[in-house]
């Protein structure tokens, strides 16, 4: 895993071309399979990345869960989205991972340069004081992130980072509607606060 776990938001793919992909892989093509893997190996490997907070610990679990994902292709219900099914599947391994680990919680990190989570800033071309501005803020959100609680910092990831809806959100992590946008709201609220203390304002 080398640059597929760089923060960037994630653009779902079309869903119906999605599930053309699995129907094909379903059917023996090896093609159908290689292009979904070739689609959501980067957002997925991220994700997993920021849940466990160790490189190797998310390298083995992101191959654990396309293995999973290939063993379970004719299981999929067509009728749902096929990234919020594998969102799912990458929850509930990092989740296991988590437990088998004395349940202590696991805090956000900054790998390789480049590995930071981040609110959308402003893009375009910028001097090199803007850039070196944007590089300090980047690594202030990325501290308040990490301090958050677990299920508090998974729902900003999956949120803000991996720009899934709330409903996406609720499929994935079989939270009730109301308690993941309390969770988000509460989330937000104590980034506000921590920012306010650091004398961040823009954001």
């Amino acid at each position: 895993m080398t640059s597929s776990a760089t923060s960037v938001a994630f653009t779902p793919f079309n869903a119906a071309v999605d599930r053309d992909l699995v129907a094909s892989a379903v059917a023996g093509h090896e093609g159908g399979f290689e292009e979904l893997v070739r689609r959501y190996q980067r957002p997925i490997s991220a994700y997993v990345y920021r849940m466990v907070g160790d490189y190797d610990a998310a390298l083995d679990l992101t191959q654990e869960i396309f293995i999973k994902v290939y063993g379970s292709l004719a299981r999929y219900r067509s009728e749902f989205k096929f990234s919020t099914w594998i969102y799912k599947i990458a929850h509930n391994c990092a989740v296991d991972h988590l437990r088998r680990h004395n349940g202590r919680e696991q805090s956000l990190v900054t790998g390789v340069e480049g590995d930071s989570y981040e609110l959308p800033l402003e893009s375009g071309l910028l001097s090199p004081e803007q850039e070196s501005e944007r590089k300090e803020r980047r690594l202030e959100i990325e501290i308040v992130v990490r301090a958050l609680p677990a299920a508090y910092r998974e729902l900003i990831i999956l949120r803000h980072s991996q720009d899934l809806t709330y409903e996406e959100i609720v499929e994935v992590t079989g939270l009730p509607l109301g308690t993941v946008k309390n969770r988000l709201f509460r989330a937000r609220d104590m980034m506000r606060q921590e920012f306010v203390q650091r004398g961040i304002t823009g954001i």
